[in-house]
């Protein structure tokens, strides 16, 4: 083991023995080894959250090597972090998304097994697809596990069709349609931005440089040439020819100077930035308009205290800083670096729609495992079931934490397959697939429409593969499969644990 996994190991375990500590202060003494259970089930979800899920956010940054994978991971760490910490929310809901609506009178401590069934299943779901490397959606998986726990409670302790009514199929059909819909607008988004950044900045830079190198090759052509017929020439019209050449003399000036002055004056006219100081300071200041709506309407949606107004200042604010920035750049890019400058331009923004993505996984995401665990917490210090339940800040801390490592420890295969086996991913590319997937997720959220972001950039990222010819459908097929079978397979895995639960712990 290295010394960075040693060291993240050893993060983790004091957090773990801190997090138990505070536990034990925090829980009556004869739920103790129930807490015990839910927060080993509570952390494995979120460890598998982070090796999954949080994955996705520096894929694309990694497969067009803007970043390294240990540098993705540790970035990923900061902003999967303070999202969870920070933006968290100090209240979440006890049944996700309302899928699952349970008839008054449930017993408390068989709730309680609803929520354990419900965090294994989803953790071991989770664990398994994210070893095969396979993107798939957290708030699929803890969906799946509640809507089967709480289908095998209906059965044991009310009747088959009361057990099937409890559960919102409408909210389920939305789910199976968002399999299509979520990755159909990432692509749609990504394709359009990225064709606008081709069309706009990229081809143009390519024409200028293919320009450029005309005039170049012409310019040392003309030399070799001239030089040449130089040779052939007498000693005194050699000297007089280089004597000009040295001396610059107007009046007396050769033809070769006259030529490479030529060949100068038409390089100089080329126009390098009349588009580029339009279009890319523009792409700058979308980018950072959707990536501060995305922090302020959805990262720090828990927590915020700003009215709309103050949040629109705020991110034309940013928007117009972006864009006076990026033209300032632009302005002091080299003729002959233009493709180059431009790579690492778009490198910077996309490590900024990276960190935003990371910071907004980390304060909505890690309520997939919060949710059920703080709901347990709940009935295990008040014996009550509430449609909402407090989370202590502790909890957030080593939720965050675990997020963290599971993403060290478990993410690099699907960095690996969201980086590389779905498309060529540069700079460009890349930028365009999450900033593409940032817009959609950040739409959605506004409309309330349900969609998975891990569908939506796994889309935009083929969106971008199918603008240029690349994408690698084959890979599609497992992935698909495994959005398709996340919920039945948790579902039917935590009605399994629950039976297996309620006998153990109720019955």
């Amino acid at each position: 083991m290295s010394r960075d996994n040693v060291v993240a190991f050893f993060i983790f375990i004091v957090s773990v023995v801190c997090f138990f500590i505070w536990g034990y202060n925090y829980i009556p003494n004869n739920a103790i080894v129930l807490f015990a259970l839910a927060s080993v089930f509570g952390i494995f979800m979120a460890f598998n959250i982070g090796g999954n899920d949080v994955a996705n956010s520096f894929g694309t940054s990694v497969g067009a090597k803007t970043v390294t994978i240990k540098q993705a991971l540790i970035i990923a760490a900061v902003f999967e972090l303070s999202g969870a910490i920070f933006a968290g929310g100090s209240v979440t809901n006890t049944i996700r998304s309302g899928i699952v609506v349970l008839p008054s009178g449930v017993d408390p401590m068989v709730f309680v097994c609803v929520m354990l069934s419900a965090l294994l299943s989803s953790g071991i779901w989770l664990f398994i697809a994210s070893k095969k490397g396979l993107p798939v959606s957290t708030t699929h998986s803890i969906i799946g596990g509640i809507v089967g726990s709480s289908i095998a409670m209906g059965v044991i302790f009310f009747n088959q069709d009361q057990a099937f009514s409890m559960v919102n199929w409408s909210g389920i059909y939305k789910i199976v349609l968002s399999w299509i819909i979520s990755p159909l607008l990432g692509g749609l988004a990504a394709y359009l931005i990225y064709a606008y950044i081709y069309k706009k900045i990229l081809k143009p830079s390519i024409d200028i440089n293919l320009k450029i190198k005309i005039i170049k090759k012409e310019k040392k052509a003309f030399k070799e040439e001239y030089f040449k017929n130089l040779k052939d020439k007498t000693y005194e019209e050699q000297i007089r020819e280089l004597s000009a050449i040295v001396l610059d003399d107007d009046e007396k000036r050769s033809e070769y100077k006259l030529r490479i002055k030529a060949l100068k004056e038409k390089e100089k006219n080329i126009d390098v930035f009349s588009k580029m100081k339009f279009h890319v300071p523009l792409v700058a200041c979308t980018a950072a308009l959707v990536i501060s709506s995305m922090f302020l309407f959805k990262g720090l949606n828990n927590v915020s205290t700003l009215n709309l107004i103050q949040n629109i200042w705020i991110v034309s604010i940013i928007s117009i800083f972006a864009y006076i920035v990026t033209l300032a750049v632009v302005r002091l890019m080299k003729k002959t670096e233009v493709n180059k400058t431009i790579e690492k331009i778009f490198s910077w923004f996309q490590i900024f729609t990276a960190s935003s993505f990371a910071f907004s996984h980390g304060a909505n995401d890690i309520a997939n495992a919060l949710g059920p665990f703080a709901a347990i917490l709940d009935v295990l210090k008040n014996n009550t079931i509430n449609p909402s339940s407090p989370v202590p800040f502790a909890v957030m801390f080593m939720f965050g934490i675990a997020l963290v490592i599971g993403l060290w420890f478990l993410g690099k295969e699907v960095i690996q397959t969201v980086g590389s086996k779905l498309a060529e991913i540069k700079p460009t590319t890349g930028f365009s697939a999450e900033l593409g997937a940032s817009i959609v997720i950040l739409l959605a959220t506004q409309l309330g429409i349900p969609v998975s972001s891990t569908h939506i950039l796994i889309g935009a990222i083929l969106g971008i593969g199918v603008f240029n010819k690349d994408a690698k459908w084959s890979m599609m097929k497992p992935i698909g499969l495994a959005w398709v079978i996340t919920l039945p397979v948790a579902g039917i895995l935590s009605s399994i644990i629950f039976m297996i639960f309620i006998k153990i712990l109720v019955l």
